[in-house]
Formats: structure tokens, sequence, C-alpha cells
């Protein structure tokens, strides 16, 4: 039998750095696993599973030198936490980045199985997080929307209005008649948006009438072959599709049509993942939209006046907006400083048009 060397205390340190990251994942996927139930359990469990093979190699490539247990990495330990008191698809898309950055394939110590195996954990880790990404898309949108709309067009409205000079109690006025009138809009556009694109999608349902209509269609003349080509298929595939269909209903008349005998227009689309619940959308609209419109205009509540006061909220409305763009990065699974940095240029671009436009406005007297 042939022992591991012994490793120089670098790669000691190393390795023991490793094996405690593979006991924080595992962890972690434990967390995530007890929050969840059915086929999200099992999956989570299995990764769990998987990561004592890496935690197993260290440990013999440690042997003697294993040492004391070494604490996780912070990124683990924080995700450690989240799970045990979250577990949303937040944790998810989290966990999903760091498995992402692996340093197996730049470590000779590390099998190329190993490197394989992460880059798999993160495939699966984003197939789950992909289900929680649907089922939040509706509401989770309509909530990023009015946020950032709340933020940007108040922080505008603001800053436009003070460059005209006019007093911090008239531009405290107007970025709260802002708020509200703002809040209660998106609520309202948000409400009339779900509901008109669940109109559109159930205009798109197959009628009842027409499936009643299969059974009483001639076997070889019929236009069932029309209707799968509207749907998509190539006429062959169509054809072929119809007379199966055709040759079932015949047969067995007493059954219901076969699984699929008539597509909906817009198979495949999940209505309440697509675009959510209009009530749902409409709240998630109006709370935030009145949380980022409040931002701008909390120093002038505060009792602050002038450039100290502009100075202030925007500091407030950026950090926000950076807030908000990492979030969206994190859950997408791309880079949060990038989708922050977009937000940032977004809200102060838009602010800086109406404050040189409040400045031109203030010089010509537009304003008394």
């Amino acid at each position: 039998m042939t022992h591991a060397p012994t490793p120089s205390p670098q790669e000691a340190r190393r390795w023991r750095r490793y094996l405690a990251d593979e006991r924080g994942e595992a962890k972690v996927y434990r967390a995530l696993a007890e929050r969840r139930e059915g086929e999200e359990r099992q999956i989570l469990l299995a990764l769990a599973e998987a990561e004592k093979r890496h935690e197993a190699h260290w440990m013999a490539l440690l042997g003697d030198q294993i040492g004391k247990p070494v604490a996780p990495s912070l990124r683990n330990r924080v995700l450690g936490f989240l799970a045990e008191r979250f577990g949303s698809v937040f944790v998810l898309a989290l966990a999903q980045n760091a498995e992402s950055r692996t340093p197996y394939f730049a470590d000779a110590a590390a099998t190329p199985q190993m490197a394989a195996d992460e880059m798999i954990h993160e495939e699966v880790l984003r197939g789950l997080a992909a289900r929680g990404r649907a089922r939040m898309t509706g509401n989770f949108r309509a909530a990023v929307f009015g946020a950032n709309d709340g933020l940007v067009s108040n922080l505008a409205l603001v800053v436009g209005m003070a460059a005209t000079g006019t007093s911090s109690g008239v531009v405290l006025a107007a970025g709260v008649a802002g708020l509200l009138a703002g809040a209660l809009s998106m609520a309202a556009g948000e409400y009339i948006s779900v509901q008109s694109a669940r109109e559109l999608l159930a205009a798109s349902h197959t009628s009842q009438d027409a499936r009643a209509a299969v059974s009483e269609l001639d076997l070889e003349e019929n236009e069932l072959t029309l209707v799968y080509r509207s749907r998509g298929m190539d006429p062959d595939e169509a054809r072929d599709k119809a007379r199966d269909v055709m040759a079932a209903v015949h047969d067995h008349p007493e059954r219901e049509l076969p699984e699929g005998a008539m597509p909906d227009a817009a198979a495949g689309v999940a209505e309440r993942d697509a675009i959510g619940h209009a009530w749902g959308a409409a709240a998630s609209s109006f709370c935030f939209f009145a949380s980022g419109a409040l931002v701008p205009v909390l120093p002038f509540l505060l009792g602050m006046t002038g450039y100290p006061a502009l100075i202030v909220a925007a500091v407030l409305v950026g950090l926000a907006l950076m807030v908000t763009g990492s979030v969206v990065g994190l859950l997408s699974g791309a880079s949060p400083l990038r989708r922050a940095a977009r937000q940032l240029a977004i809200g102060f671009g838009a602010a800086s048009v109406t404050y040189l436009l409040g400045l031109a406005f203030g010089a010509s007297g537009l304003v008394g």
C-alpha cells in the first residue's frame, strides 16, 4: 500500500481550507434541503453526499497533517447562515456562483474529476434556481421595476425642482406628490398589464367546442393537420400526428382525446409563472415604487435643505440602485458589480438631464 507524500506546510494549509470548504458546502446543501420537499430535497441531499468524495480526497492527501478543523471561508459561512434561515432562490443563486469559482482547475492536487464535479454542481444549482426564478418572475419583475422607477423618477423630479432655485418646501411637496402619484400609477398599470396579458394568453387556449368536434371529423378528410401546422409543426409531422390522433379517436370513441391532441397556441407557456398575479404585481409595484421614491425625499423630510440635501439624496439613491442591481445580477447568475453599475448609470443619467433642465428653466425666470 502506497502512502501519499507528506505535504509542505503551504500545501497543508491550502488543503485544509479546501476540506473545510467542502464540508461547508455540504452543510449549505443539507440546510437548503431541510426547507424543501420532494425531488428538490433529494437533489440537494445528493449534492451534499457528492461533496463527501471531495472531503475524502483532501483527507487522504493530508493524512497525519489534517490537524484541527479549519473554519470554512467567509463566503461559505455566510451561505450557511442564509441557508439555515431563509433557504430561498437567492441562496441557491449565491451557491451557484460559488460553485462556478472552483480553484480545482488550477490546482494540480485536485483531480480533473473533482473540477468537473464542481461545474456539474453549478448546473444542478442553476436548474434548481431556475425553478424558483420561474415561480417569482411575475411579481419580482414588478418589484424590481417599481423600486428602480421610484428611485430614478423621484430623484430626477427632486433634483430638477431643486435646480430651479425653488424652496426646499416646494421640493419636498413635489417629491411626496411624485411618490404618491407614481406609486398609484405603477400599481394601476401593473394590474392592467397583468390582467391583459392573462386575457391574451387565455385567448390562445383551445376551445372546448373544438375539442369536442374532433371525434366527429372525417377520418381521411379533415383540417386537424392545419391545426398542428398553425402551432408550428412542419407539414409532414402535422400530417402524421393528425393521422395518429384520428386513428385513436375512431378506435376508442368513448375515451377522451389523447394528450396533446389539441395543443394550445401558447403551448409550453406557464401562465402564472410567466406573468404572475395581477393583484400581487400591483401590490409589489406600489410598495416598491413608494419605498424607492421615499429615498430621494428623506433628506428633505429630515430638515436638510439646498445642495447638502441633494448630495445626501443622490448618495442614498446611488446605494439603493447598486443594491437592486446587485440582487438582479445575483439572481440571474450575472456579475453583480456590472448590474449595479448599469443601474447607477441609468439613474444618475436621468437625474442629470432633469437637473440641467431645472437649471435652464430657473435661469430663464420661468420659476419665480
